[in-house]
């Protein structure tokens, strides 16, 4: 019985890997659909959503039916807990990724990104998606320094963030209204799905450690 419950428990870890696995997928693609205005894409990113709801559908389920049969304590049911958080959270990502897939498709055959804003925004898909596998990798070894570390990768999305927004605001922007506030949102979306990744993380460290990062102090990097 005990052996199994333990099976389960590391299950629940497998599943998280795997939505974090689809998620970097569904943002690899949201951000090539966005950049260059491809209809297949994004249509698949948006098509592909459901299997990212499903396992977090599964995760919740395995959790509440562990619960309620094992009545788990300590170690035990701070797994339960921080599963569920992080499904939530890779569950957000996900429908992050479909907003930008939306993006795109809205503004197709157009790209919704102007071309002095493709290295911007190629960037901040880039290091979305090595959030999103960095997280994956933290769920996977459970490496507290590895999860402490992605506070530095979101402050480049942060600057990135600001970036797109100085260009939106600057007296040269001639794009109109429209589609300011398509890459408004999508900077938004970025920015959102970056914090995502750290809160896995932090789920992760605090898994670990039974501390929040800030209690164990800044990392050295």
């Amino acid at each position: 019985m005990r052996d199994a419950y333990h099976e389960e428990l590391d299950g629940l870890s497998d599943k998280l890997v795997e939505m974090t696995r689809l998620v970097r997928s569904a943002m690899a693609r949201a951000s090539t659909a966005l950049l260059d205005a491809d209809l297949r894409l994004a249509e698949e990113v948006i098509g592909a959503d459901d299997q990212v709801n499903k396992l977090e559908t599964e995760i919740e389920q395995t959790v509440f039916d562990l619960m309620a049969r094992q009545q788990p304590v300590a170690n035990d049911l701070r797994t339960l807990i921080t599963a569920m958080r992080m499904s939530g959270d890779l569950e957000r990502m996900g429908d992050l990724a479909v907003h930008l897939a939306k993006t795109a498709r809205r503004r197709h055959p157009e790209s919704a990104i102007p071309p002095e804003l493709h290295a911007t925004v190629l960037e901040m898909g880039q290091i979305a998606e090595r959030m999103i596998a960095k997280a994956g990798s933290v769920i996977a070894s459970q490496d507290v320094q590895m999860g402490l570390e992605l506070d530095v990768d979101d402050d480049q999305m942060d600057r990135l963030h600001r970036k797109l927004f100085d260009a939106l605001l600057s007296p040269k922007w001639g794009h109109g209204v429209e589609p300011a506030v398509d890459i408004s949102l999508a900077g938004r979306y970025f920015e959102r799905f970056a914090d995502h990744a750290v809160h896995v993380a932090e789920n992760v460290v605090y898994l670990v450690t039974g501390q929040h990062p800030e209690e164990i102090g800044e990392v050295a990097l």
